[in-house]
């Protein structure tokens, strides 16, 4: 017998510390990867990106007020990395703990000097699964600060538009800058949920013409997805709520009109995101539905066959039971028994009778509607 098909969702695990361990704990994973810095240096007439070794003396390399920084920080296994945030930079422990621990839902916090920020960066795995990755930022006067679990990630647009000086990137702050790169994010959710939107439409056809259990497993796994993707959204325009409220200088007005439009974008993939999943649980209904009607089909079927099989088993059944009018061996008649085993014909004469109900019922049930 062939296996079933099975659709499983790559799940990501993450490696915890001890419980009851000190909170502030900066904790590095050793399975996350070494760090990637990339310094960018911009004004509205200056561009510049080099690639740092280490973040000693950042303070230095950053102390232009004429320049806006972004520090691009790739991969998170070093100690010395954060060190330097938390003796150098005077970054609060606790999130520096939220930086290195990444499970943690969009958010934003107001500290004195500077803003801490988390986004949830969503992508397609290839087995149809849903990566999920925290980047975090941190926003400082002149200074951003971003951290990123892997080396790729959505955010090149941003990159481009930083070395080409379009819009008001170069010239809006960091509190831009940090709006720039969520939106980016956000940005991305509308693309996957136009690839699952094509998914749907896919499974619906497959559905219609030829229902099996893979339309049902791949249909299932979509609402998976899109249930995965609710916990990331409905935090993200709460986070983008609060900054839309906060008094933080480092947010300025102007930048507050762009968070409200990544903030309709988060209401508008709500909406999105909503109809798709009745859409997918319609599809779910509706395969098992088919498959119901189908059944009821062939137990339609079955029940024709039977109800015109019975009347003519029970009289083979009586004729069958060969209790003969006249002993073969004595000659003695036996009264009482059957007087047409012996009649001439009577074979052929049981076969019409038997047809005859055959074709009788038959017309019954198709008068009744049962053939249509």
């Amino acid at each position: 017998m062939a296996k079933p098909i099975r659709f499983k969702q790559k799940k990501k695990h993450y490696v915890l510390p001890e419980p009851g361990t000190t909170p502030g704990f900066v904790y590095i994973d050793a399975n996350s990867l070494k760090p990637k810095i990339h310094l960018y240096s911009f004004n509205a007439e200056e561009f510049e990106v080099v690639e740092l070794a280490n973040l000693k003396n950042i303070r230095e390399k950053t102390a232009n007020q004429d320049t806006f920084y972004w520090v691009d920080i790739r991969g998170l296994n070093s100690v010395e990395l954060f060190n330097v945030f938390s003796d150098d930079l005077k970054i609060h422990k606790l999130v520096l703990e939220d930086i290195t621990r990444t499970y943690h839902r969009p958010k934003f916090e107001e500290y004195d000097g500077y803003n801490f920020a988390i986004s949830r960066m969503l992508g397609i795995a290839e087995d149809g699964g849903l990566e999920n990755e925290q980047v975090s930022f941190i926003q400082t006067k002149n200074v951003l600060y971003t951290f990123q679990e892997s080396y790729e990630d959505c955010l090149d647009a941003v990159r481009k538009r930083l070395k080409e000086g379009k819009g008001n990137i170069r010239i809006s702050g960091t509190g831009y800058l940090m709006y720039a790169l969520m939106d980016m994010i956000v940005d991305s959710y509308f693309s996957i949920l136009s690839k699952w939107s094509e998914d749907m439409d896919t499974i619906e056809d497959e559905l219609l013409a030829r229902p099996d259990r893979k339309v049902m497993y791949e249909t299932q796994l979509v609402k998976r997805n899109l249930i995965s993707l609710r916990r990331v959204i409905w935090p993200e325009r709460d986070k983008m709520n609060d900054i839309l409220r906060t008094e933080s200088d480092l947010i300025s007005d102007q930048t507050k009109m762009f968070i409200k439009d990544a903030y309709d974008h988060c209401i508008q993939l709500m909406d999105m995101l909503e109809s798709m999943k009745e859409i997918a649980s319609t599809n779910i209904d509706m395969y098992l539905s088919i498959i119901s009607n189908r059944m009821n089909e062939i137990m339609k079927v079955l029940t024709i066959i039977s109800s015109v099989f019975i009347p003519l088993t029970f009289i083979a059944g009586i004729y069958g039971m060969n209790f003969a009018k006249q002993d073969p061996v004595t000659g003695k008649i036996m009264p009482g028994n059957m007087p047409e085993l012996y009649q001439e014909n009577g074979y052929q004469y049981t076969l019409l009778v038997m047809a005859f109900i055959a074709v009788v019922q038959i017309i019954f049930f198709w008068r009744k509607g049962w053939f249509k």
